[in-house]
This record gives C-alpha cells, sequence and structure tokens, in this order.
C-alpha cells in the first residue's frame, strides 16, 4: 500500500499555505479497532468516525479486480477541528469562484520559484513541474482566514511511482502512450489550504471508444489506485496491442469486416521491414515497368507527391481574505499555456539510426522495436493525400542505379485492404 503523501510539505516558506489537517485511512472493519471504540464511546467524547467517500472517477478502462470501485474510507485530522468547522459549496478567492466538485490548479514548489525569479533561465522542465491539479471533494471553513479544501490529486503522468502496474508490467513514470495534456485521475486524498489554489482548471474524461472525439482541454482516461498501485487498462489499438496516443494520428481501415484503428509507427515499421527484405544493404530499388500505351510513347513514372463523505447542512459560500503574512499565488498565463491535444502534422518520420541486431529482451513488449532498416531507410507518410500515401526514401550511400525515393499505398495490418 502507498502510504507516503504524494505532495510533500516542506517548512513553510512566506509563499506557502499553512494547513493543519492530514488524512489517514484507518480499516473500519479491523476487529480490534471495532471492540476499542464500543468501549470507548459514549455521548459526551464520541469517538472519531470513519467515512467512506466515493470515487467521483468511473474510467472506462478495468482494474484485475473488477469490484474495484476506487472508494476510500479516510479520516481528517485532527477530527474534531475537522468536523466542527462549516462545510460550504464553494469558495471566493480574488474574485473568482471555486465549486465543490470542480477541477482546480494548486500551486507547488516549482511553480513558486518560477513565479520569484520569472526572467531567470530555467532547465526543460517535465509537465509535472507545472501546477498540480486537483477534484474538490469537500470545501471547510472556520472563518474566512481559514478555508480548506479536502480533494483527490490528478497525477501527471510523469508522477507514476515506481512499482506501478500497467497490465502485466511495472512501470514507473509517463509511457510513450501517453499525451502532452494527459492527466491521471487518483484516490489520493489530502487537505490543502486553498490560498494555493492558482486557477480553476477543465479537465474532461476522454472517452477511448469515441474515435472523433478530441479534446481541447487537459484530459484523463486512466485512473491510478494508490492502495494497489494499479493503473487501469487503455483501449488497445492495432496489431500491435497497444493504447493509443492521441498526440499522434491513427489510421483507420475501411473495411466494413475490419475497422481497425492503426498506428502510424507500425504501417510504416511494416512497410520498412518489407523493403529490407526485399532491397537489403546493397540492391537497388527500381518501380516496376509501366505498360506501354496505344500509341507507341512510353509512359513516364509519376513525380512522387512533394513531403508535405455524511450529510451535514451546507453554507452556499465563503469569501475567501488570506491574512497579510499569506501571499496569494497566482497562475501566469494559464489560458494559452496548453499545447494543442491532437498534434496537426500529418506526417510521421522514422528516428535517425541507432543500432542494428536481434531484438533484445526488453524489446519483445514493443513489436517495433527491432529495426534492422535503420540507417538505410526511412519513410513518412503522406496523409494530406487521399487515399494516404507512404514515401519510401533510400539512404544507402554505396547504392548506385535505382530510385532513391518513391510512393507505396498503405495497406491494413490485420486485413491487408488499402487503406482510403
Amino acid at each position: 500500500m502507498a502510504t507516503a503523501r504524494k505532495r510533500p510539505r516542506p517548512d513553510l516558506e512566506e509563499s506557502q499555505a499553512e494547513c493543519p489537517f492530514s488524512v489517514i485511512h484507518p480499516d473500519p472493519n479491523e476487529k480490534e479497532k471495532k471492540a476499542k471504540r464500543r468501549r470507548q464511546e459514549s455521548e459526551e467524547h464520541p469517538l472519531p468516525k470513519v467515512l467512506l467517500q466515493a470515487s467521483p472517477f468511473s474510467p472506462m478502462g478495468k482494474f484485475k479486480d473488477p469490484n474495484n470501485t476506487m472508494d476510500r474510507h479516510y479520516q481528517v485530522q485532527p477530527y474534531q477541528k475537522w468536523m466542527d468547522m462549516t462545510r460550504y459549496n464553494s469558495f471566493v478567492l480574488n474574485g473568482v469562484k471555486y465549486w465543490s466538485e470542480g477541477f482546480i490548479f494548486v500551486a507547488n514548489n516549482s511553480t513558486i520559484e518560477r513565479q520569484k525569479n520569472p526572467g531567470e533561465t530555467i532547465q526543460p522542465r517535465k509537465k509535472s513541474d507545472d501546477d498540480w491539479v486537483a477534484r474538490i471533494l469537500e470545501i471547510r471553513a472556520s472563518d474566512e482566514h481559514h478555508v480548506y479544501a479536502r480533494v483527490y490529486w490528478m497525477y501527471w503522468p510523469d508522477e507514476l511511482p515506481p512499482g506501478t502496474q500497467d497490465g502485466k508490467k511495472l512501470v514507473q513514470g509517463r509511457q510513450w502512450y501517453h499525451g502532452a495534456n494527459e492527466l491521471i485521475a487518483s484516490n489520493h486524498m489530502d487537505v490543502i489550504n486553498v490560498v494555493s489554489v492558482t486557477a480553476a482548471a477543465t479537465v474532461n474524461q476522454w472517452d477511448e471508444t469515441n474515435e472523433e472525439e478530441v479534446q481541447p482541454a487537459l484530459y484523463w482516461r486512466q485512473a491510478f489506485d494508490v492502495r494497489s498501485m494499479e493503473l487501469s487498462s487503455a483501449e488497445l489499438r492495432c496489431r500491435c496491442n497497444r493504447p493509443e496516443n492521441p498526440d499522434q494520428r491513427l489510421f483507420g481501415c475501411s473495411n466494413e469486416d475490419c475497422k481497425k484503428w492503426l498506428h502510424g509507427e507500425c504501417l510504416i515499421h511494416e512497410a520498412l521491414m518489407k523493403t529490407y527484405k526485399r532491397l537489403g544493404a546493397d540492391k537497388p530499388h527500381r518501380s516496376a515497368p509501366v505498360k506501354e500505351e496505344e500509341n507507341g510513347e512510353g509512359a513516364k513514372r509519376p513525380l512522387s507527391p512533394s513531403e508535405s463523505g455524511a450529510a451535514q447542512t451546507t453554507e452556499q459560500s465563503i469569501d475567501v481574505k488570506p491574512e497579510e503574512q499569506q501571499h496569494t499565488i497566482k497562475l501566469a498565463d494559464v489560458e494559452g499555456a496548453l499545447p494543442a491535444i491532437k498534434a496537426e502534422s500529418t506526417s510521421v518520420s522514422v528516428a535517425e539510426p541507432k543500432r542494428r541486431g536481434r531484438p533484445r529482451k526488453s524489446e519483445r513488449d514493443d513489436p517495433t522495436a527491432y529495426k534492422p532498416y535503420e540507417g538505410l531507410f526511412q519513410a513518412v507518410i503522406q496523409g494530406d493525400l487521399s487515399p494516404p500515401m507512404l514515401e519510401v526514401i533510400d539512404l544507402r550511400d554505396n547504392v548506385t542505379g535505382g530510385e532513391k525515393s518513391w510512393t507505396e499505398p498503405l495497406h491494413c495490418l490485420i486485413c491487408n485492404h488499402e487503406l482510403q
């Protein structure tokens, strides 16, 4: 079980908001605790109750346990201090209203440091260096200077801890199929001071069964259960049975009996493997001769196209007034900072050569990892053509004669139907 806090609380700095609450997850079914509760509980001194948080997330994918709902029992400590505060539906911070069940950006050490030194050159950073993202579960306050939110954290893929179970593999951090704007829902609960909130966030659930859906903002498709360290499954595509990266284009088979979606990377790999098998390292490529027309004039080869919790009384809202010693943290240029979720480019290219040889054991999960053609051939998909075509480029300097580039139709990797 993951017990460490995902959002560490270092020594408080001037710009950080203090929070005196923490969340624990006791087992309500433990017999010894139940017996102790019966002995100690009285009307004057009720024992803290263990509450159940129903998960607001219902991933399309599955966990190993089909009955896993990601619901969690929890208790906020100090319990009585938390329960004595008034519960609200929303709060207002710097003129912006935030609602319970809404998504928010939360400042972290990286974003605070960047705001302190806006002109300083910074090293390339991961997406997880941006503001944290959370979903509000509950809002409580003792007064306008002490307002807190109980939240579920959304993980950036880079934050997946070592030992995360992704299908049959143990992984860590961002995987190749995670998009630039992708988040992972979790049942990691925490309590924050709302002064740390920098802006409202728009986070949508991506339904992978809807192939036409395009996400204009942050999105999530997988969920992470911090108790079992397990990721819910993602929809599998293509002949390789791997998930889809939404930032990379898929190509659909128009055969009514197939209708499969194929990775551009896999289409290129298959074509280059066939090219390597046919030409090897030294055989030139020559297009098949075109039949002469009736007028006797030799037909010319066409030119290749150019590359192109429990119910209780709840108040409506509270206007937050941070104390003088607390500095409200603002998110700089939130709007416009998110990259587009769908890549505009319709070309997929093969990387420059690195190695050849037999596939390693670690590469068996990736059918495109073995690339004997690297350094000899490369290809791009001309997706702006109808039907899309594959342009193959011969990189072999030692081969004379033949053509150095040519186009080929794309075929489905499953039914061999020509892609339209």
